[in-house]
């Protein structure tokens, strides 16, 4: 490995060794390979761009799809040193042309631009000028029809960099990616034998919970005041949500904002700021807040409402916990949640991508009624395969729960889809079940079926849960349309005619936090809490007068991280993480002596 990579991580970024996946890619990109990094959120994807940048002879092009991502990343390098800038729609025509005359005079080392931005015949007239050494796509699942987030921008980069003389280094990262994805990017952006790496998408510090309360709005009270004094997030489907759950939690005292596409650009702005700065403990938003948010001090997330499918979800709850510090994602569940998904997909979708959305929603719907570890679900959609059946991390795992044999039930269900020919859905099979007298059921003599009625003294609810059930197990498969029909799958007919039995977990909801914590989460908790306070209130004074997120000058864990070791020396606060040369230089004296300060005061014996 380049010796001068490992000076610039110390240097700059505070990090005395480089985390998982990220030696690999960066050594990769100084021979000039072409790269594809698929990293977790909060895996340190920049750095295996930025530290090469430094080393690389010209300039680094990094295409973004948000304007909020490249302001606080060029704010991050600018504090710890990197020269960067970034061009969007955000800058004046004045600060633009100040931008690009900089660029011209080799001021910048990274260059931060949007896909559209990039696009323009002015910018691409531009670029051919001045040595382009690397292209950096971030969030590259972007570029593909098959991913969460598409955008038909990404597709035109490849034309862009295949105007570049020479050709560039060309790097892609993203966080989410199935094997189309995967494949996707490489396709589109036009890697040339890239180095690929996965590090895997497991984070080990967040706490994975899926809930069905009756009364969702009591459920987050009691969770948010076990919560106090802490950043989250709380996603909703719709605007309409987010303003009802804003007005209700306002009503509670609680420190809340809100941000949805309805909303003016500079109420969303002032929102944003809010939050980042720390101004605003909770967040209340629909899916147009949350992407390159680098903020990383989220303790949690919240679904108020299930999305749409898994990718969308594991990327919006991995907004939590990007320091490493233990961060809880909580889904509230409630079967109006796929009426009202379905709906979003017949409202946005075409018919040639209805059917890839249901498939999705369906998925995402097997997680939510899902027996299993959630983690050990969620890591096998993204096509890993964990060594472990149990996590002890998750709501799944955690649970007391209660054991219950349905196996005269299911096969009470499966019986009834077979005799009605697997051509109905869970709605017609529930009535069947139910014994309701309807007019489609006497037109089509459902009600001579022997299964007709065979549980009328269950709920319409109770009986689709446990259709929901048996489609998560596998032993019912729904197809991926509007309206999706039921079958038998090969796992069904061990229950018919091979004596099989079936038992259902129910969970006993507990909102309490879990006691059994990661490692990850159990090293980060033994630090002076009325320390960290101290620390915290002088981060905020330096940020507020810097115009910077607090984060920027340093995360909470660097700030635990002092408030554990309690370093009263140069040599000593340099070995705490995140603390580097030029963070020391700016800020390193004013918090060494708020250290020092408070020894003197408490007469704490020092590290």
């Amino acid at each position: 490995m380049n010796t001068s990579a490992q000076e610039i991580l110390k240097i700059h970024f505070g990090y005395e060794t480089f985390r998982k996946g990220q030696e690999e890619l960066i050594s990769h990109i100084l021979k000039k390979e072409d790269c594809l990094g698929i990293m977790p959120t909060g895996a340190g994807k920049s750095i295996c761009y930025q530290v090469p940048a430094m080393l690389l002879d010209g300039i680094t092009l990094v295409i973004s799809p948000l304007i909020s991502l490249m302001k606080d990343q060029v704010d991050s390098l600018n504090e710890i040193g990197i020269p960067a800038t970034y061009l969007n729609s955000s800058l004046s025509e004045r600060d633009y042309i100040q931008t690009i005359e900089n660029i011209f005079h080799r001021i910048y080392k990274i260059v931060y631009v949007s896909p559209e931005k990039l696009l323009s015949d002015s910018f691409i007239q531009l670029i051919t000028n001045f040595p382009i050494s690397m292209v950096a796509v971030d969030e590259a699942h972007c570029v593909s029809r098959w991913g969460h987030d598409f955008r038909p921008s990404f597709c035109e980069i490849a034309s862009v960099i295949a105007k570049l003389i020479p050709r560039p280094i060309v790097t892609a990262f993203t966080a989410t990616a199935t094997e189309r994805v995967k494949e996707d990017i490489i396709q589109v952006l036009q890697l040339e034998h890239p180095f690929t790496l996965t590090t895997g998408f497991n984070r080990s510090n967040l706490y994975f919970s899926v809930q069905s309360p009756e009364n969702k709005k009591e459920y987050l009270l009691s969770f948010l005041k076990q919560h106090p004094h802490t950043s989250g997030i709380i996603y909703c489907s719709t605007r309409k949500i987010v303003e009802e759950l804003f007005t209700f939690l306002e009503g509670h005292s609680f420190s809340v904002c809100k941000y949805h596409a309805g909303m003016s650009e500079q109420q969303r702005e002032e929102a944003q700021n809010a939050f980042v700065y720390d101004r605003q403990e909770i967040m209340i938003a629909t899916n147009a807040f949350g992407m390159g948010i680098d903020k990383s001090n989220v303790h949690y997330v919240v679904h108020y409402n299930m999305p749409k499918d898994l990718e969308s979800y594991y990327q919006e709850a991995g907004r939590a916990g990007r320091d490493g510090d233990k961060a809880e994602c909580v889904l509230l569940f409630h079967r109006s949640d796929i009426v009202m998904n379905k709906f979003l997909i017949e409202q946005s979708c075409s018919k040639e991508n209805a059917k890839k959305e249901y498939q999705k929603l369906n998925e995402i719907i097997d997680y939510c009624n899902t027996n299993k570890c959630l983690r050990k679900y969620i890591l096998e959609y993204f096509g890993e395969n964990p060594d472990f059946e149990n996590c002890h991390f998750c709501s799944n795992c955690n649970s007391e729960v209660q054991v219950t044999d349905i196996t005269i039930d299911c096969q009470k269900i499966l019986s009834c889809i077979k005799r009605m020919r697997e051509r109905f859905g869970a709605g017609m099979v529930t009535d069947v079940l139910k014994g309701a007298n309807t007019s489609k059921i006497k037109e089509l003599q459902f009600q001579t079926l022997s299964t007709y009625g065979i549980m009328k003294e269950y709920s319409k609810d109770t009986i689709r849960d446990l259709i929901s059930f048996l489609i998560a197990e596998g032993y019912i498969k729904s197809n991926e349309s509007k309206y999706p029909t039921l079958s038998l799958t090969p796992l069904a007919n061990t229950v018919l005619f091979e004596h099989k039995e079936v038992f259902i977990k129910k969970k006993i909801e507990k909102i309490v936090k879990p006691e059994k914590k990661s490692e990850k989460a159990q090293d980060s908790m033994d630090y002076d809490t009325e320390l960290f306070e101290i620390l915290r209130n002088l981060r905020r004074e330096i940020s507020n007068e810097a115009h910077i997120p607090p984060f920027i000058v340093f995360t909470d864990v660097t700030l635990k991280q002092m408030a554990s070791f309690y370093p009263t020396t140069e040599e000593s606060m340099l070995h705490i993480s995140g603390v580097g040369d030029v963070k020391f230089e700016k800020y390193g004296t004013v918090f060494l002596q708020a250290i020092k300060d408070y020894i003197e005061t408490k007469g704490k014996d020092r590290m």
